[in-house]
């Protein structure tokens, strides 16, 4: 192997609101025990979600798929209000929120500008979970926009009152890319005073910036599924260097490390820092130096919701 030093990106793995997600479905098992059923993965990483599932949890992508009076929790990505409206017409028992508090905030500020009168564009992925809920808020008045050729052909009913939104995962570089397009083309549209875009994609982006500076191929661990995993790929090939998604080790291909020396690994916001390790103790056990490099510390955290908080 050629590979003779491993550099471990700081910060990667759970950002704040996974952290509240994954512990409001533990708290939520310990307190109620299963059956317990989530609407859609609480997060997107395969290892979390299979883990929920061999301790009783059901994952669900509609709610006909939970029984009349059962125990529910929303995911970290937020539902539409159809959703709420849906599980109270089934009679749940118990309807837990985990929805990531800067998911709620884009929710918002499109409740916000709806009722002003504004149409909305909403910078994201439609197929995504979270802009399937935030969409829903005001579906009459959001168009979605993924990419920048969307961005130039979207038409607006009154280009006058235009807001712009966008989902919280996104590449930083290419959401300002496709801002800009839509900017020129409706000069007076606003966007909110703090971009959407979340303080933990933004961290571990940076991050992948530097961290290309310093290696010759990054790994990065996540779910294929995971929006912000993804960005952090495009993020290291936008700077030259190879970049591979993987689940953990096994799925790690040698030929990759061919006449490499230099490898960067860090892992989406979802990702627990155990697959990182192991990977790292991997070409440790080879004879590889690991290092660390630090560029933010996160001490941010979000309040357990109120159905599986410690009582005051």
């Amino acid at each position: 192997m050629t590979v003779k030093k491993v550099v471990l990106a700081q910060p990667r793995g759970f950002c704040a609101g996974v952290e509240m997600a994954v512990a409001t479905v533990e708290r939520a098992l310990a307190q109620y025990g299963p059956p317990l059923y989530v609407f859609h993965e609480i997060v997107h990483n395969r290892y979390v979600v299979q883990d929920f599932i061999r301790r009783g949890v059901t994952f669900v992508q509609s709610l006909e798929e939970v029984p009349v009076g059962a125990k529910l929790v929303l995911s970290a990505h937020g539902v539409s209000p159809a959703v709420w409206e849906q599980g109270k017409k089934r009679e749940l028992q118990i309807i837990i929120d985990a929805t990531c508090p800067l998911v709620e905030k884009v929710h918002r500020e499109v409740r916000k500008f709806a009722a002003q009168g504004y149409w909305i564009i909403l910078v994201g992925h439609p197929e995504h979970d979270e802009i399937a809920g935030t969409s829903g808020e005001a579906l009459e008045r959001i168009r979605i926009v993924a990419n920048i050729e969307q961005a130039k052909e979207v038409t607006i009913p009154d280009p006058e009152r235009v807001a712009v939104l966008t989902q919280t995962t996104l590449s930083v570089d290419d959401t300002r890319e496709i801002i800009e397009v839509l900017h020129r083309r409706f000069p007076r549209m606003v966007t909110p005073p703090k971009e959407d875009i979340c303080y933990a994609t933004q961290n571990r982006q940076d991050a992948v910036k530097e961290l290309a500076r310093e290696v010759d191929l990054v790994l990065v661990v996540g779910s294929h599924n995971s929006e912000n995993s993804n960005q952090l790929c495009r993020v290291a090939r936008s700077r030259g260097v190879p970049a591979y998604l993987v689940n953990d080790l096994r799925e790690m291909d040698p030929r990759w490390l061919e006449a490499v020396e230099r490898v960067g690994i860090t892992s989406g916001a979802s990702v627990p820092d155990r697959l990182v390790q192991e990977i790292a103790d991997y070409f440790k056990r080879l004879g590889a130096e690991i290092a660390n490099i630090g560029f933010v510390e996160e001490d941010i955290h979000f309040a357990l919701p109120s159905e599986v908080a410690d009582p005051p």
